[in-house]
């Protein structure tokens, strides 16, 4: 089958999902957890073809890849903490009565059909399909070349079960062609793709951008930041950042770029440099820092457009608030920036001006996650401004329409 066939299966299948219940949405999800547990032999070995294809395996992308049971399990929770969550569809958002006597609802209705094209991770196969199942909407997965025999095991799990269990699994497509040419033509069929959200780094942001009929709802990578102020607690700081770095370094909400306000940069870098090399994480820094601490390396431009993945960062000197957001608007990705301060007023200034999808104040970006928003699970962090910005959940995979009643109502 062919990825326009599919699309029109996937369109068709979107018309019928509207009209499940809720129940009956919450059954497929339940239905497809349950497969996905007691069918993981099957997945894991599955996955274990596509890490013994894959080069580097001490890279960030490599831990992307692997699954294990533990990763399962969450997998499969996630899709039943999805489950559990309000079904969005048909709730009024407003309403209100015209001089007219119209009355006027606002209601979330799905948007229809989803394409997503995401890189190397699994479990977006199952976070995807568990969000647009629950929001009503059908989804066309495409994955990319280094988690494809993953990719189609998942896909076909859950396929087969919705299939046994007299749910139309069309609702869930998967495009079995990993090239640019297969995703080129999956982004022109606006005629029954709805949406396509792209998850992965910039190039693949990029590229969809520049090729899609459809519209685009931008889910890039995270160049992160966070300013340590001149109020800052050191210890606050110290221990934020260490979350932001160690945490997780593959993860777009790692933080990767520490700004230090100029006035204390004597005493916190050489601190910040210390609790970092205990981390194993290594510093690039600014002539400033590396005149106060020696240790660290020199940063090259490049660097602090660089989203590392990695235990890498790197330490800038900036005079002051203003410094730092013009820093971070220029270098960074949209995505998720933080402040350390005990100035309430320079913590507005940061959060007002700051264009990101999510800031923070006195807290770690490692918290831009659909789970840790209440959210469940998401279909990826949207770095955008229309429609939807930051994690995106169930609400964001709706939109909002109108439902008029009258009494014989006409315009005069």
């Amino acid at each position: 089958m062919n990825v326009t066939e599919q699309a029109k299966r996937a369109k068709s299948a979107a018309l019928k999902l509207q009209g499940y219940s809720t129940d009956d949405k919450n059954k497929m999800l339940l239905t497809i957890a349950e497969s996905i547990s007691s069918c993981r032999k099957y997945i894991l070995e599955e996955n274990e073809k596509d890490l013994a294809a894959y080069p580097d395996k001490t890279s960030a992308l490599f831990d992307r890849l692997t699954l294990n049971d533990k990763r399962i399990d969450a997998m499969v929770e996630g899709v039943k903490e999805v489950a559990a969550l309000p079904d969005p569809v048909g709730e009024v958002t407003d309403e209100w009565v015209r001089p007219s006597g119209i009355s006027i609802k606002k209601v979330r209705s799905p948007i229809g059909v989803i394409a997503i094209i995401y890189e190397a991770r699994p479990n977006v196969t199952v976070d995807t399909a568990a969000l647009c199942v629950k929001s009503g909407n059908a989804v066309i997965l495409r994955g990319s070349r280094q988690a494809l025999n993953c990719n189609r095991a998942i896909y076909k799990v859950m396929y087969e079960s919705l299939k046994k269990a007299g749910f139309d699994a069309d609702v869930l497509q998967f495009i079995d062609d990993p090239s640019h040419d297969g995703a080129k033509e999956l982004l022109s069929l606006d005629e029954y793709v709805d949406v396509v959200i792209p998850r992965g780094g910039e190039g693949l942001k990029h590229f969809v951008l520049e090729n899609s009929s459809i519209p685009v709802l931008a889910s890039a990578g995270g160049n992160c930041h966070i300013f340590v102020a001149e109020s800052a607690d050191f210890n606050m700081a110290l221990n934020v950042i260490e979350n932001a770095k160690c945490s997780k370094p593959s993860v777009c909400n790692a933080v990767e770029h520490i700004l230090v306000d100029n006035k204390i940069a004597k005493s916190f870098i050489p601190k910040l440099y210390a609790r970092m090399r205990a981390c194993g994480v290594t510093v690039l820094g600014d002539e400033i820092s590396r005149s106060v601490e020696k240790e660290i390396l020199p940063a090259s431009d490049n660097d602090y457009d660089t989203e590392f993945l990695s235990l890498t960062l790197t330490v800038k000197a900036v005079d002051g608030v203003y410094e730092a957001i013009d820093e971070i608007n220029t270098h960074g990705t949209r995505h998720s920036e933080a402040i350390i301060t005990s100035d309430k007023s320079e913590a507005d200034v940061f959060t007002t001006l700051v264009d990101a999808a999510a800031t923070y104040v006195n807290a770690s970006t490692r918290f831009t996650d659909g789970f840790e928003f209440g959210f469940g699970a998401e279909m990826g962090i949207s770095t955008g401004k229309l429609h939807a910005r930051g994690p995106i959940g169930l609400e964001q995979l709706t939109s909002e329409r109108y439902v008029v009643t009258g009494d014989g109502a006409i315009r005069k």
